[in-house]
């Protein structure tokens, strides 16, 4: 028995258009879709291992999906897996593949970032997944070999690491050995947007395992549920300090049930919140943690939050709101959060009067440049002549780029990806975009750095210019004017 007939093709994305787009400041949250440049193999269930493995070797190819229809994946084969059965396992070249593949794989939405790909080939020691397109239907194959770059910067050694960690104490020691390659890394030269990138993918896979060896000590309800993460954490924008942002979504088989199965998630919830704070990921100020019962949520109250929020927008819960809108899953059933984003995602355009607040409200924080050009401080007597980076000059880009994202039915939570994913139906050229990307990038650069050199919570993402070089300080006027740019363009759009 032959393959099966292959889905249609689909035209290749321009490499050198890829290239120009993404590979200049890495993947991290570049939708699956653009990844996977060639058609998948369908293999049959029934067919042999012999003509399975003639046609792989025909098509210069490492691995196919078994499936009797392209809806209705039912595994991978690969031509490692093959030989191994024929050499290792003595298997009869007229065995049916269906025998020697790896059933149930791991499957993703098309348009989920390349970062979910790259964290959940690694830690299931797994070579290729699945790519589905929302009604199901296959759409792709992906293999390691499509997601450059994740194992650069030394990352091997910290990955098994963490892998291998047996409790919190040794998650403790990973974690810090992280940001300090991390910090290495940057003392070197590493993009900012690539460096981000790199420690969100290390930071998912500790966190992740920080999850798992708590969830072991608890007794917990026979139902699906997943930790999702806000936020700089969902929008793969951590820095060197870092803070919590996340929740609980479960699906309870009845909703009368729902109090009691959040009951028995909540403790296990702060346990983990308290292990992860040991890991050197803070406790969040504004308790915006899967351990608080607000956070720890049914499907449906997510929902009736989410529509809440676009149905009634007062600025003051917005404030507190905005970064919900960045959320990703991080541990356990992902299809929880999926399904809650593609219900969520075509709902703010229907919603002008909460994207108008939305709007109103990020303009309230503009970027620190004055009259003239000249910085405007804002450290008052305690910190003289400085400047908050984090509340003004990234945060007005991630205002920006996130509504956008909302009007426009963007998936990427990433700024700079959500800027780029949204350059078409907002009429800016590339070039514009660049310079935007290239301004936020500058100021988290110059955070980071300020980082490095310490101090509480309040002072260490702040920056005197005086303490910067003369072309710094022209760069930083630059960066933000690239910020007031982008204010004045939420003002022309919502404000009329």
């Amino acid at each position: 028995m032959m393959p099966a007939k292959q889905p249609p093709p689909r035209p290749p994305k321009p490499l050198a258009e890829f290239k120009s787009a993404h590979m200049s400041a890495g993947i991290g949250d570049i939708p699956l879709r653009e990844l996977a440049q060639n058609e998948p193999l369908i293999i049959q269930p029934e067919t042999s291992i012999r003509d399975a493995l003639f046609t792989l070797n025909r098509d210069d190819i490492q691995a196919g999906v078994v499936a009797q229809q392209i809806d209705a994946p039912l595994g991978i084969v690969t031509l490692r897996e093959l030989i191994e059965a024929i050499t290792l396992k003595r298997a009869d070249l007229s065995e049916p593949v269906i025998a020697y593949m790896t059933a149930a794989p791991i499957s993703l939405p098309v348009d989920a970032p390349a970062h979910r790909a790259r964290v959940a080939l690694t830690r299931s020691r797994l070579s290729h997944l699945v790519l589905l397109q929302s009604n199901g239907r296959l759409y792709n194959l992906l293999s390691h070999s499509d997601l450059p770059g994740f194992r650069e910067g030394g990352a091997e050694g910290l990955i098994n690491t963490v892998q291998h960690a047996g409790n919190v104490d040794s998650m403790a020691n990973a974690a810090k050995a992280i940001r300090q390659r991390g910090q290495e890394l940057f003392v070197n030269g590493m993009g900012v947007e690539a460096l981000c990138q790199w420690m969100s993918g290390l930071n998912d896979l500790l966190c992740m395992r920080v999850i798992e060896l708590i969830a072991n000590e608890f007794d917990l309800p026979p139902v699906s549920w997943c930790w999702m993460v806000f936020g700089s954490e969902g929008r793969l924008e951590q820095t060197f300090a870092a803070d919590q942002d996340n929740g609980l979504i479960f699906q309870p088989d009845n909703e009368e049930d729902t109090p009691q199965i959040r009951n028995a998630l909540v403790p296990f919830a702060k346990a983990v919140n308290k292990a992860l704070d040991r890991c050197g990921f803070s406790l969040c100020r504004g308790d915006i943690m899967a351990g608080n019962p607000k956070l720890c949520l049914s499907v449906s109250e997510w929902r009736d939050r989410f529509q809440h929020w676009l149905s009634t927008p007062e600025p003051k819960s917005l404030l507190n709101a905005t970064i919900f809108f960045d959320f990703r899953p991080l541990y356990g059933q992902d299809e929880l959060v999926d399904d809650l984003h593609n219900w969520l995602l075509p709902r703010p355009a229907e919603h002008p009067r909460f994207l108008r607040a939305m709007a109103t409200e990020a303009l309230t924080c503009a970027p620190a440049l004055g009259w003239f050009g000249r910085f405007s401080y804002d450290g008052g007597h305690r910190y003289p002549h400085t400047i908050d980076l984090k509340k003004r000059g990234a945060r007005p880009f991630i205002d920006a780029a996130r509504i956008w994202a909302l009007k426009h039915g963007v998936w990427s939570t990433n700024t700079a990806e959500r800027l780029r994913a949204a350059t078409n139906d907002m009429k800016r050229s590339p070039a514009d975009t660049a310079a935007t990307i290239e301004a936020f990038d500058l100021i988290q650069r110059i955070r980071m750095q300020r980082q490095l050199a310490g101090g509480d919570y309040d002072e260490i993402n702040r920056v005197n210019p005086s303490d910067l070089s003369s072309s710094q300080r022209l760069m930083l006027k630059e960066a933000f004017k690239q910020g007031k740019l982008l204010q004045l363009r939420l003002r022309q759009e919502f404000e009329q």
